[in-house]
C-alpha cells in the first residue's frame, strides 16, 4: 500500500535508543490512521546507528533511510527529509523518543484544516535548567516572529508535504517550522502532546543552542521575512 504519511527520523549517535525506535514506530505503523512510512536521516553518526538503521530496513518493507557523509545538524537532516520524502503529507519525531509516535494520531486530526500541526509538550520531563532555556528561548522567538507558538522545539510535528518541501531551510531554523509556514501564508495549530524522559543516548543541544544560538537565528529570521518571495499564479496559458 502506497504511503500517505512519513516519518522522519533524524539520527545522531542513537544506537542505544534504534531498537526501541524501531519497536516504538512498528507498532504505531499497526494503529495509524493513514498509511504510514518511515524516512531515518543518518547526520553523520560515529558509533554503531548506521548499521542497526540498516539492519532494521532490511528487515521492514517501510522503513528506508539516508546517511549523510558527515554531521551537518538537526535542520539539515529536515531538510533532506523534506526534499526526499514523496508522500502526501510529512512527520517528525526525535530519536530519542521524548515523545511517542502515538500521538501522531492526535496531529493527524488537525491536517486536514491546517498546513502545520505542531505538538506542545504537557508534563514536560526535562530538567529545571533545560525546561527554564526553553521557556525563555520560546519566548524570545515569539517576540520576533508572533507565531503565537508555546513550544516549537517539541520533536513532533506534521506538515503538508508540498508546504515543507518550499521552506527555505538554514541551520537553526528547525526551531522556526511554524513561522515558516505562516510566510507562506499557511495556516499553522498547536496540540498538546505526551511527553517523556530520556530513556538512553546523551542529548543533543545544551545552554548554548537552546538559549543563545536561537536568538541569533531570530535576526536570520527577519531579514528572510523581510527578503522572503510570496506569490500565487492567478492565469496560466499551460
Amino acid at each position: 500500500m502506497k504511503s500517505k504519511f512519513t516519518i522522519i527520523v533524524p539520527v545522531f549517535n542513537e544506537s542505544e535508543n534504534l531498537q526501541r525506535v524501531e519497536k516504538e514506530l512498528l507498532s504505531y505503523i499497526k494503529v495509524a490512521t493513514v498509511p504510514t512510512s518511515v524516512l531515518f536521516v543518518n547526520d553523520g553518526s560515529t558509533d554503531e546507528s548506521q548499521q542497526l538503521i540498516e539492519a532494521i530496513c532490511k528487515r521492514n518493507e517501510a522503513f528506508d533511510f539516508i546517511l549523510f557523509k558527515e554531521n551537518r545538524g538537526l535542520s539539515a537532516a529536515l531538510k533532506a527529509g523534506f526534499d526526499h520524502v514523496q508522500s502526501e503529507l510529512t512527520g517528525y519525531i526525535d530519536s530519542d523518543l521524548q515523545t511517542t509516535p502515538q500521538d501522531f494520531n492526535v496531529l493527524l486530526e488537525h491536517i486536514g484544516d491546517y498546513d502545520l500541526v505542531t505538538g506542545v509538550r504537557a508534563n514536560r520531563k526535562d530538567s529545571f535548567i533545560k525546561n527554564m532555556s526553553s521557556k525563555i528561548a520560546n519566548g524570545i522567538r515569539r517576540a520576533f516572529t508572533h507565531d503565537g507558538m508555546d513550544d516549537t522545539g517539541c520533536p513532533l510535528k506534521v506538515i503538508k508535504t508540498d508546504v515543507a518541501k518550499r521552506i527555505p531551510m538554514f541551520k537553526g531554523l528547525h526551531r522556526f517550522l511554524p513561522a515558516m509556514v505562516l510566510l507562506q501564508q499557511g495556516k499553522i495549530i498547536q496540540v498538546p502532546v505526551q511527553h517523556f524522559p530520556r530513556m538512553a543516548g546523551k542529548a543533543k543541544f545544551g545552554l548554548w543552542n537552546r538559549l543563545l544560538g536561537p536568538l541569533i537565528d531570530c535576526f536570520a529570521y527577519l531579514w528572510m521575512k523581510k527578503k522572503y518571495i510570496n506569490y500565487e499564479v492567478k492565469k496560466s496559458s499551460k
